[in-house]
Protein backbone atom coordinates (compact mmCIF):
# COMPACT_ATOMS: atom_id res chain seq x y z
CA UNK A 1 0.00 0.00 0.00
CA UNK A 2 1.59 3.08 -1.09
CA UNK A 3 1.58 6.18 1.45
CA UNK A 4 0.53 9.53 0.83
CA UNK A 5 3.76 12.00 0.07
CA UNK A 6 3.51 15.69 1.23
CA UNK A 7 6.33 17.51 0.33
CA UNK A 8 7.80 19.69 2.84
CA UNK A 9 9.14 23.32 2.94
CA UNK A 10 12.96 22.41 3.55
CA UNK A 11 14.37 19.48 2.26
CA UNK A 12 18.45 18.38 2.66
CA UNK A 13 20.01 19.06 -0.99
CA UNK A 14 23.27 16.54 -2.49
CA UNK A 15 24.62 18.22 -5.44
CA UNK A 16 26.01 16.25 -8.11
CA UNK A 17 27.82 17.55 -11.12
CA UNK A 18 26.27 16.70 -14.78
CA UNK A 19 23.18 15.13 -13.46
CA UNK A 20 19.64 16.18 -13.99
CA UNK A 21 17.39 14.09 -11.66
CA UNK A 22 13.75 13.25 -12.86
CA UNK A 23 10.18 12.62 -10.83
CA UNK A 24 9.98 8.66 -11.21
CA UNK A 25 13.34 7.79 -12.25
CA UNK A 26 15.62 4.88 -9.83
CA UNK A 27 18.68 6.77 -8.83
CA UNK A 28 21.73 4.43 -7.29
CA UNK A 29 23.63 6.34 -5.17
CA UNK A 30 27.26 5.08 -3.03
CA UNK A 31 27.18 7.62 0.05
CA UNK A 32 30.35 7.82 1.16
CA UNK A 33 31.22 11.83 2.21
CA UNK A 34 30.71 12.06 5.94
CA UNK A 35 28.02 15.39 5.15
CA UNK A 36 25.88 13.06 3.46
CA UNK A 37 26.18 10.29 5.75
CA UNK A 38 24.91 12.75 8.20
CA UNK A 39 22.32 13.44 6.03
CA UNK A 40 21.28 10.10 5.14
CA UNK A 41 20.86 9.23 9.03
CA UNK A 42 19.07 12.10 9.38
CA UNK A 43 16.80 11.52 6.55
CA UNK A 44 16.42 7.63 7.48
CA UNK A 45 14.89 8.42 10.53
CA UNK A 46 12.02 11.17 9.16
CA UNK A 47 10.66 11.42 6.21
CA UNK A 48 13.11 9.64 3.63
CA UNK A 49 13.42 12.62 1.52
CA UNK A 50 15.87 14.45 0.20
CA UNK A 51 16.54 16.60 -3.24
CA UNK A 52 19.11 16.25 -5.64
CA UNK A 53 20.29 19.33 -7.71
CA UNK A 54 22.66 19.35 -10.93
CA UNK A 55 25.63 21.54 -10.21
CA UNK A 56 25.54 24.83 -11.74
CA UNK A 57 28.44 25.93 -13.34
CA UNK A 58 27.59 28.79 -14.25
CA UNK A 59 27.37 30.46 -10.97
CA UNK A 60 31.02 31.26 -9.65
CA UNK A 61 29.69 32.96 -6.61
CA UNK A 62 29.38 30.18 -4.45
CA UNK A 63 30.08 27.19 -3.28
CA UNK A 64 28.60 23.88 -5.39
CA UNK A 65 25.87 26.03 -6.84
CA UNK A 66 22.81 23.83 -7.50
CA UNK A 67 20.24 24.55 -10.46
CA UNK A 68 17.60 26.32 -9.61
CA UNK A 69 15.07 23.30 -10.85
CA UNK A 70 15.95 19.72 -8.87
CA UNK A 71 13.59 16.71 -7.75
CA UNK A 72 12.80 15.63 -4.65
CA UNK A 73 13.50 11.58 -4.44
CA UNK A 74 12.28 9.33 -1.76
CA UNK A 75 15.22 6.27 0.15
CA UNK A 76 13.70 2.96 -1.27
CA UNK A 77 15.95 1.17 -0.26
CA UNK A 78 19.53 1.27 1.85
CA UNK A 79 22.52 -0.84 2.86
CA UNK A 80 25.06 0.44 5.59
CA UNK A 81 28.57 -0.67 4.67
CA UNK A 82 30.93 -1.60 7.38
CA UNK A 83 33.42 1.31 6.69
CA UNK A 84 30.07 3.36 7.43
CA UNK A 85 29.36 4.08 3.50
CA UNK A 86 26.46 3.35 2.67
CA UNK A 87 24.41 2.27 -1.22
CA UNK A 88 21.10 3.33 -1.78
CA UNK A 89 18.15 3.74 -4.27
CA UNK A 90 16.53 6.99 -4.55
CA UNK A 91 13.16 7.06 -6.38
CA UNK A 92 12.25 10.57 -8.12
CA UNK A 93 8.88 12.05 -7.06
CA UNK A 94 8.69 15.93 -7.91
CA UNK A 95 10.16 19.04 -9.08
CA UNK A 96 10.72 21.57 -6.97
CA UNK A 97 11.89 25.00 -6.96
CA UNK A 98 15.25 25.96 -4.61
CA UNK A 99 14.15 29.06 -3.51
CA UNK A 100 16.91 29.80 -0.61
CA UNK A 101 19.97 27.63 0.98
CA UNK A 102 19.12 27.79 4.73
CA UNK A 103 22.05 26.30 5.89
CA UNK A 104 25.37 24.14 4.00
CA UNK A 105 26.41 22.91 7.54
CA UNK A 106 26.35 19.72 8.70
CA UNK A 107 24.70 19.50 5.23
CA UNK A 108 23.04 21.96 2.80
CA UNK A 109 19.14 22.81 3.67
CA UNK A 110 17.23 24.45 1.56
CA UNK A 111 14.10 26.06 1.29
CA UNK A 112 11.71 24.72 -1.89
CA UNK A 113 8.60 24.88 -3.83
CA UNK A 114 6.93 21.73 -5.53
CA UNK A 115 6.43 22.44 -9.43
CA UNK A 116 3.73 20.94 -11.32
CA UNK A 117 3.73 20.24 -14.90
CA UNK A 118 1.50 21.79 -17.67
CA UNK A 119 0.52 19.00 -20.16
CA UNK A 120 0.72 21.82 -22.70
CA UNK A 121 -1.72 20.39 -25.29
CA UNK A 122 -4.82 17.64 -25.48
CA UNK A 123 -4.32 14.16 -23.93
CA UNK A 124 -4.31 13.42 -27.36
CA UNK A 125 -1.33 15.42 -28.77
CA UNK A 126 0.69 14.53 -26.20
CA UNK A 127 -0.37 10.75 -26.65
CA UNK A 128 0.81 10.97 -30.21
CA UNK A 129 3.82 13.09 -29.41
CA UNK A 130 4.60 10.08 -27.26
CA UNK A 131 4.20 7.63 -29.73
CA UNK A 132 6.73 9.20 -31.93
CA UNK A 133 9.25 9.49 -29.21
CA UNK A 134 9.13 6.21 -28.99
CA UNK A 135 9.64 5.56 -32.54
CA UNK A 136 12.52 8.17 -32.69
CA UNK A 137 14.02 6.27 -29.77
CA UNK A 138 13.57 2.79 -31.30
CA UNK A 139 15.24 4.19 -34.63
CA UNK A 140 17.90 5.65 -33.08
CA UNK A 141 18.50 2.68 -30.78
CA UNK A 142 18.42 0.46 -34.18
CA UNK A 143 21.03 2.57 -36.22
CA UNK A 144 23.60 2.37 -33.17
CA UNK A 145 23.47 -1.45 -33.52
CA UNK A 146 22.20 -1.56 -29.70
CA UNK A 147 19.85 -4.61 -28.91
CA UNK A 148 17.00 -3.78 -26.63
CA UNK A 149 17.23 -4.25 -22.70
CA UNK A 150 15.22 -3.98 -19.48
CA UNK A 151 14.81 -0.71 -19.27
CA UNK A 152 13.43 0.04 -23.60
CA UNK A 153 10.95 -2.63 -22.86
CA UNK A 154 9.60 -1.38 -19.94
CA UNK A 155 9.42 2.49 -21.56
CA UNK A 156 7.35 0.72 -24.04
CA UNK A 157 4.95 -0.08 -21.69
CA UNK A 158 4.95 3.43 -20.07
CA UNK A 159 1.63 5.34 -21.35
CA UNK A 160 1.50 8.39 -19.38
CA UNK A 161 3.18 10.48 -21.66
CA UNK A 162 4.73 12.96 -19.06
CA UNK A 163 6.47 9.86 -17.23
CA UNK A 164 7.23 8.26 -20.88
CA UNK A 165 9.46 11.84 -21.47
CA UNK A 166 10.52 12.23 -17.82
CA UNK A 167 11.92 8.37 -18.09
CA UNK A 168 13.43 8.79 -21.29
CA UNK A 169 15.19 11.81 -20.65
CA UNK A 170 16.76 10.56 -17.41
CA UNK A 171 17.84 7.48 -19.14
CA UNK A 172 18.88 8.19 -22.86
CA UNK A 173 19.95 11.62 -23.27
CA UNK A 174 23.58 12.20 -22.61
CA UNK A 175 23.49 15.86 -23.21
CA UNK A 176 23.35 17.26 -19.54
CA UNK A 177 22.87 20.90 -20.41
CA UNK A 178 19.72 19.66 -22.43
CA UNK A 179 18.47 17.36 -19.82
CA UNK A 180 18.72 20.29 -17.27
CA UNK A 181 16.32 21.75 -19.54
CA UNK A 182 14.15 19.07 -20.19
CA UNK A 183 14.08 19.04 -16.40
CA UNK A 184 13.24 22.78 -16.12
CA UNK A 185 10.68 22.68 -18.85
CA UNK A 186 7.40 22.29 -17.20
CA UNK A 187 5.14 22.21 -20.43
CA UNK A 188 4.64 18.52 -20.64
CA UNK A 189 4.23 18.76 -24.71
CA UNK A 190 7.04 20.74 -25.30
CA UNK A 191 9.24 19.01 -23.29
CA UNK A 192 8.38 16.12 -25.54
CA UNK A 193 8.53 18.27 -28.50
CA UNK A 194 12.05 18.79 -27.36
CA UNK A 195 13.69 15.43 -26.89
CA UNK A 196 11.98 14.12 -30.02
CA UNK A 197 14.22 17.46 -32.02
CA UNK A 198 17.35 16.09 -30.51
CA UNK A 199 17.05 12.31 -30.82
CA UNK A 200 15.79 13.34 -34.61
CA UNK A 201 18.91 15.08 -34.87
CA UNK A 202 21.23 12.17 -33.26
CA UNK A 203 19.19 10.12 -36.22
CA UNK A 204 19.90 12.45 -38.89
CA UNK A 205 23.66 12.43 -37.78
CA UNK A 206 24.14 8.58 -37.33
CA UNK A 207 22.46 8.31 -40.64
CA UNK A 208 25.07 10.97 -42.89
CA UNK A 209 27.68 9.51 -41.07
CA UNK A 210 27.07 6.04 -42.21
CA UNK A 211 26.89 7.44 -45.55
CA UNK A 212 29.65 8.89 -45.74
CA UNK A 213 31.50 5.68 -44.02
CA UNK A 214 29.98 3.61 -46.24
CA UNK A 215 31.78 -0.15 -45.79
CA UNK A 216 34.68 0.96 -43.90
CA UNK A 217 35.23 0.15 -40.99
CA UNK A 218 34.71 3.07 -37.80
CA UNK A 219 39.15 2.97 -38.07
CA UNK A 220 38.86 4.07 -41.66
CA UNK A 221 36.19 6.33 -42.07
CA UNK A 222 39.03 8.97 -42.76
CA UNK A 223 39.79 7.30 -46.13
CA UNK A 224 36.50 7.51 -47.66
Amino acid sequence: MEMEIVVPEEVPVMTLPRLAFFPQALLPLHIFETRYQTMLRDVLATNRLFAVAGLDARKADSVEPPHRVATIGIVRACQKNSDGTSNLLLQGLVRVEIQKILRDDPYRLAGIHALNSDPGATPEQNIRLRARLSRLLATRQRLNGESSNELTRFLKTVDDPEVFVDLAAFSFCDKPRLKQKLLETLDVHKRLELLSKDVLSDIETIKLRQKLQGDLPDAGISGN
